[in-house]
């Protein structure tokens, strides 16, 4: 299995996770899966009205992951005039981000970032330098040549 491959499915775990799934029947369902969340994301609105949440996601991937996420839940993320491209705003029950979107989030960037990082890296191994790892931590600065 790819290293692509484990990731997607690794994604798939924690979304199944969060949305309750606890056989591998459910992981399947995965429409089922994210209805039950929608569901959830309902019932929190209709204990907890929705407010307005600023959040701000400087790396663009996990912005592009995080936008994603909301949209799927159906959540509409928007940015104010003059408001940075590292900040977003959602409509959204405060609980339903505390319980599952803001858990989810972070689970699915770990795994994310991971992926990245090795991609990477593997990158500059094969084209650049085999040597990729950080730079070497000197006790002080070098003389002046």
């Amino acid at each position: 299995m790819s290293t692509e491959s484990q990731l997607r499915e690794k994604l798939r775990k924690i979304e199944a996770l969060f949305a309750g799934a606890g056989t591998p029947g459910e992981r399947l369902a995965a429409e089922a899966a994210l209805e039950r969340v929608r569901a959830r994301l309902a019932e929190f609105g209709r204990q907890d009205p929705p407010i307005e949440m600023q959040f701000s996601i400087p790396d663009q991937w996990s912005r592009h992951l995080f936008v994603a996420l909301a949209r799927r839940y159906g959540l509409k993320p928007y940015r104010l005039k003059r408001q940075r491209r590292t900040t977003l705003m959602i409509r959204v029950p405060k609980n339903f981000v505390n319980q599952v979107l803001w858990p989810e989030f972070n689970e699915l960037n770990r795994a994310l970032q991971s992926y990245l990082h090795e991609v990477t890296l593997r990158v500059i191994r094969d084209e650049i330098h085999a040597d990729a790892s950080e730079a070497q931590e000197v006790a002080d600065a070098l003389p002046a040549s």
